[in-house]
């Protein structure tokens, strides 16, 4: 009597390929899916930080509970505290966000650098029009300083946004040294701090400078007036010959 071969089944095995290299030959499917996980994840922490962003700039910290927040968000309380942490972890995360954006904005300026004035001139324009663009932007800073800065303080990530604005300014008062424009000895950190004075003073008390003074500051056509006596006042200051 013949025997049939007794390793026919582990044969078959054998000839089948092993999970990851069908996978690799384009056999087998590849096996559910971290990825789309990670993104609805990430999609969540992001709803729920830009609702805060808005929450915050309507409410202010006290006001900007959070049932408001992920009630705005169409989340659930729990998912504040999973990604945050806490309320406070939450409103410092939106204000890195708020300064993260600002920064990034900034970065993709196409600053002339040959032409130093010129592109400081730009660099103003561009700060005193993103407080005006941005009054969320404001709003939550206002309501920082209102608490005196105790969470942002808390923040590792903050100064990191600073960084780059103020290296770019230092780069132009070099730049315009070298081609005899621009007088040396001026502080970058000073000077990128003027500027952003004027942007945000000008746009946080436009009402109640509005009242004081009369007339409305805020119009299109105070706001050119505004920027181009910024724009003259930095390049009176910096300029090799007055």
């Amino acid at each position: 009597m013949t025997k049939k071969p007794a390793r026919t089944h582990q044969k078959v095995a054998e000839a089948a390929p092993a999970p990851a290299v069908a996978l690799a030959r384009g056999i087998a499917k590849p096996q559910r899916r971290t990825g789309s996980r990670a993104a609805a994840a990430e999609a969540t922490r992001e709803a729920i930080l830009r609702a805060a962003t808005k929450v915050f700039a309507k409410y202010g910290y006290a006001g900007g509970s959070v049932e408001k927040i992920s009630s705005a968000a169409k989340s659930v309380d729990r998912m504040i505290y999973y990604y945050f942490g806490s309320k406070e972890g939450l409103f410092i995360a939106v204000l890195e966000d708020i300064y993260r954006r600002m920064d990034e904005a900034e970065s993709k300026l196409a600053l002339d650098e040959a032409k130093p004035l010129e592109a400081l001139a730009e660099l103003i324009l561009f700060v005193t029009r993103y407080y005006r663009d941005h009054p969320e932007f404001v709003t939550l800073l206002n309501t920082e300083n209102l608490h005196k800065g105790s969470h942002i303080a808390k923040s590792s990530r903050a100064r990191e946004y600073s960084h780059h604005a103020v290296t770019v300014t230092a780069r132009l008062l070099a730049g315009g040294v070298e081609r005899g424009l621009i007088r040396p000895g001026i502080d970058a950190r000073q000077l990128y701090l003027l500027i952003a004075a004027a942007g945000y003073f000008h746009t946080s008390n436009r009402y109640t400078l509005g009242a004081f003074l009369g007339e409305a500051i805020d119009t299109p056509a105070a706001l050119k007036r505004w920027e181009e006596f910024v724009i003259d006042s930095v390049l009176r200051i910096v300029r090799a010959t007055p």
